[in-house]
C-alpha cells in the first residue's frame, strides 16, 4: 500500500487532533500519485468560504499522460462534512491552530488525506525533542549491547 508521509510535520508542529478526508483529485493526478511521484513538504489547508483547499501539494505530472495534465501545485478541496468544517473552522480562529496535511494514503482505490490540526513548535520545543529522540535511541542501543 502507497503512504506518502510529511516528515517534517511531526519536527515543526504540535499534532493535537487529526481528521482523515478525502481530496478532490482531476485527471492522471490518481496515477501519479500511485506511482508515488508526490510531496507534501511545505504544504498546508486553509478554509475559504466553508470549504477546505489544500495548498502547494506537489503532484508531478503523469507521464503517459496527455496535453491536459493539472499543475503540479494547484489547490485541492478536500471532502469534509460541515460540522468538521465548522469545527476546524473555530479551532483555527480561536486557538490560532493551523491545518497540515501529514499522511497521504490509499482506501479501497480512494485517495485519503490524514490532516492534522497543529500547533507550531518553537525553536527550543525542536531542540527538546531532538534531545529526546537522541536520548531514546540510544537507550535502544544500548538496551541492545547488555542482551
Amino acid at each position: 500500500m502507497m503512504e506518502i508521509f510529511n516528515r517534517q510535520a511531526k519536527h515543526n508542529y504540535f499534532i493535537e487532533d487529526t481528521y482523515e478526508c478525502g481530496i478532490e483529485l482531476r485527471g492522471c493526478e490518481v496515477k501519479s500519485i500511485r506511482a508515488g511521484k508526490c510531496n507534501l513538504k511545505d504544504s498546508y489547508a486553509i478554509i475559504r468560504s466553508g470549504e477546505i483547499f489544500l495548498l502547494n501539494v506537489y503532484v508531478a505530472p503523469y507521464k503517459e499522460g496527455s496535453i491536459f495534465n493539472e499543475s503540479e501545485t494547484r489547490s485541492r478541496k478536500l471532502l469534509l462534512h460541515k460540522s468538521e468544517i465548522r469545527k476546524l473552522n473555530d479551532d483555527i480562529r480561536l486557538k490560532g491552530l493551523t491545518l497540515v496535511p501529514l499522511k497521504l494514503y490509499f482506501v479501497k482505490d480512494k485517495v485519503k488525506i490524514e490532516l492534522g490540526v497543529c500547533r507550531g513548535k518553537k525553536n527550543y520545543d525542536k531542540r527538546e525533542s531532538i534531545k529526546e529522540k537522541d536520548l531514546q535511541r540510544q537507550a535502544r542501543k544500548d538496551f541492545k549491547y547488555k542482551y
